[in-house]
């Protein structure tokens, strides 16, 4: 077996000009996961690389992959996607996967810009500050949402109602940011919580609010197929199950 030539062009545009050592020590590995990875898995997705690149880079936070998400932000930042862009989906990481999770890809994406030479810190990309984030995301979250978050609000005990609170700030914190459409950030929402696995009906949910901004099913689907490679079957199937469950509950 060879690695075929999609899988080629496609690793090329990624990785010019860069041979990995596996090809030495692991050929058959190599052959196997490009032709799976950049080739059959890439012919049922639609997605343009750049979005690609974005989802597959959630998806290496995710599942604490830092020394590959640094090779992944290299690529990603060759086929276009900004600086910007990269900060932005690990500033969006970190309400859903956790900062103890997140840091290291904070210092990494850092390490990354620096070497490219790219100066930090980037331009800011806030809308709201202390005063205005509350109000900001109680706009967005509705937008999102529905009358989610509206309704925890109403009927949460007292003692527990802060936390509904912290959800809205969250979305005036980070949802209201330039750099990332809310549609995009809907979407790694999507990739965080699928392949940090453990929270299917959060998932369930922002499968709704992934529908609900624009994201079609299909689109969903691609993009667990692209992720697919990175995250491994059990998460990816447990994603997909719960789209399927989403779709035949709400008849889409």
């Amino acid at each position: 077996m060879a690695v075929s030539q999609r899988a080629q062009e496609a690793r090329k545009q990624l990785f010019p000009n860069e041979t990995s050592s596996l090809q030495t020590t692991d050929p058959e590995f190599v052959e196997i996961f490009d032709n799976f990875a950049f080739d059959e898995v890439l012919a049922y997705s639609q997605l343009s690389v750049k979005l690609r690149l974005k989802v597959i880079l959630g998806a290496l936070i995710g599942v604490q992959s830092l020394n590959e998400f640094k090779q992944m932000m290299v690529s990603a930042l060759k086929v276009g996607v900004t600086p910007v862009e990269i900060k932005e989906i690990v500033y969006q990481a970190i309400p859903y996967l956790g900062q103890g999770k997140v840091m290291d890809f904070l210092y990494g994406s850092n390490d990354v810009l620096k070497e490219q030479g790219i100066s930090l810190p980037l331009e800011g990309q806030a809308t709201s500050n202390q005063a205005t984030r509350y109000e900001k995301g109680l706009e967005i979250v509705k937008e999102v949402t529905g009358d989610v978050v509206d309704q925890m609000l109403e009927t949460m005990p007292a003692n527990q109602v802060h936390l509904a609170k912290f959800i809205v700030t969250g979305f005036g914190d980070y949802f209201s940011r330039n750099g990332l459409t809310i549609r995009e950030r809907e979407l790694l929402i999507f990739t965080f919580l699928a392949t940090m696995g453990g929270a299917e009906r959060q998932l369930e949910g922002h499968i709704i609010n992934n529908i609900r901004v624009g994201n079609a099913p299909q689109e969903l689907i691609e993009t667990l197929t692209v992720l697919l490679p990175f995250i491994g079957y059990p998460r990816t199937l447990t994603a997909l199950n719960c789209l399927n469950a989403v779709l035949k509950e709400e008849e889409i």
